[in-house]
């Protein structure tokens, strides 16, 4: 599919927004403590390796090894979504579409390295 240079740019943004809370959640950790440098190194490597993402008609899924992380809006003829809006997963093959949870584009978001927030 083709992705324009904006959306691969904050795509990737996101991304490695993901993998930096993922970092900066498994240093905290009390396991981490223990543990050398190299092997938390290996586990966000590991992390960064399996978030991967598949461009659809619609939606980019993005997931997380094997499991879906979330959907970010790939048209610009939704009805209630703009392009680059970020959706909750309902389901391993469908977006939650309440409300989006940010864009990509505007590079504003709530997003955890599990996901994308709850909604208050």
């Amino acid at each position: 599919m083709n992705v324009s240079e904006k959306m691969s740019e904050g795509l990737e943004a996101l991304k490695s927004d993901i993998v930096s809370k993922y970092a900066e959640f498994t240093s905290r950790s009390s396991y981490d403590k223990f543990s050398d440098q190299s092997a938390e190194n290996d586990r966000v490597k590991s992390f960064r390796e399996g978030l991967t993402m598949s461009f659809g008609r619609k939606y980019v899924k993005i997931m997380s090894n094997g499991s879906a992380w979330g959907f970010v809006v790939n048209t610009e003829s939704d009805k209630k979504f703009s392009l680059g809006d970020i959706l909750y997963p309902a389901g391993w093959a469908t977006p939650a579409r309440n409300q989006a949870r940010g864009n990509i584009l505007t590079k504003e978001w709530g997003v955890s390295w599990t996901g994308p927030n709850y909604l208050k």
